[in-house]
């Protein structure tokens, strides 16, 4: 697809709708179709933005020959299925977190992309924050030393949001906490254990069978000597939005601010310094550089939840949607692609089963597809 321009159809009109322009804006793609049940909500989408090709129905979407790729915002329990549809159908695919919600889920999405050849890639906006990417060169350069230990947060007051989120257990939805210390480890994760603590108000706890308020989980990375513990929280616990992580180095270590909007700290031996951490625009084309710090939902009288709450998600869409049409521009796997995307889902999934099973140590899959 390295001359062609890419369609891309995206499917679910919520927070998917922040990445419309962006789409429009990149030159390697263009923003062929959207696609959404509600047809008001379709049509003043589409008007607002003069995309001509809409669709109500998923199934028909996917008969178009003219789309090359779908971008999936739907609700988490429709993304596996409509991930494997898509791959079936011939089509590549972008899907917001989680991949799925089951491990048995994520191996039939690993397996669709071997047998297709096509692509996947789990939309997860952390890895691609600027925080990430600061700290991602850092260690890069060697400034870290060795790494040493990674922490990982994600505490979240969900009341308010959709009816599907009320119970859900906490690490069903963890790749935010879990993405950033396997890309940073740069192994998959090999076992879990994971400890539930607290319990959720009893008539969210009959949704799922979950009671924990919170979930804390240690990963052991494969082939390595690193560790990880990550902590995720949905309902009944007080503590300002946080999205964080952690990093420990034989040189230095960064510890993310304990307050939104206030400085990270680098700890160079035992001295501690604030920093401010840049923004990472420079590393994306001339023509979608602005969205790392303004879209579709930043301004007060047209807002969205996730992005209030995740604070624009660390400028990472841009970077998002470079990846995704670069990979498919240059017949390479995007990151994550389908395999390392059902490692990160996979710790969520068996942390929680973990945590049922009094921490139980549980070891993830392994995905035989080296090359999905």
């Amino acid at each position: 697809m390295q001359n062609k321009t890419i369609n891309i159809a995206i499917v679910g009109l919520g927070f998917g709708a922040e990445f419309i322009p962006i789409y429009q804006r990149h030159k390697q793609a263009n923003m062929y179709a959207i696609c959404q049940r509600d047809q008001k909500k379709l049509h003043e989408v589409g008007d607002a933005f003069g995309i001509e090709n809409r669709y109500t129905n998923f199934d028909e979407l996917l008969l178009d020959p003219e789309v090359d790729a779908v971008h999936i915002n739907t609700p988490i329990q429709n993304h596996a299925e409509q991930s494997i549809k898509a791959l079936r159908a011939g089509k590549h695919v972008a899907c917001t977190v989680p991949m799925a919600t089951t491990v048995e889920e994520c191996r039939q999405i690993v397996e669709a992309v071997h047998e297709t050849g096509l692509t996947y890639m789990m939309m997860e906006t952390v890895v691609y924050s600027r925080e990430f990417l600061f700290v991602k060169e850092l260690y890069e350069k060697g400034e870290l030393g060795k790494l040493q230990f990674l922490r990982a947060s994600h505490q979240q007051e969900m009341a308010g949001w959709p009816g599907y989120w009320e119970g859900l257990p906490p690490m069903h939805y963890a790749t935010h906490c879990v993405g950033p210390v396997v890309a940073l480890a740069g192994a998959d994760a090999e076992y879990v254990s994971c400890c539930g603590s607290g319990t959720i108000d009893e008539n969210l706890i009959s949704k799922y069978g979950s009671p924990f308020a919170i979930e804390s989980c240690h990963i052991k990375f494969k082939n390595s000597d690193l560790a990880a513990e990550v902590t995720r929280s949905l309902f009944n616990t007080a503590r300002q939005y946080r999205e964080s992580f952690d990093v420990y180095g034989s040189k230095r270590s960064f510890e993310w601010t304990l307050v939104e909007h206030e400085p990270s700290v680098i700890h160079t031996g035992e001295t501690p310094e604030k920093v401010t951490i840049p923004d990472y625009a420079h590393l994306l084309p001339a023509e979608i550089q602005s969205f790392t710090t303004g879209g579709v939902y930043d301004a007060d009288s047209n807002q969205h939840l996730s992005f209030i709450q995740g604070s624009g998600h660390g400028g990472s869409h841009p970077h998002l949607v470079n990846e995704f049409i670069s990979a498919l521009a240059q017949h390479r796997q995007p990151f994550p692609n389908a395999r390392q995307s059902a490692n990160i889902t996979c710790v969520g999934i068996l942390a929680h089963e973990s945590a049922m099973k009094g921490g139980e140590k549980l070891t993830l899959p392994s995905f035989t597809w080296s090359d999905s």
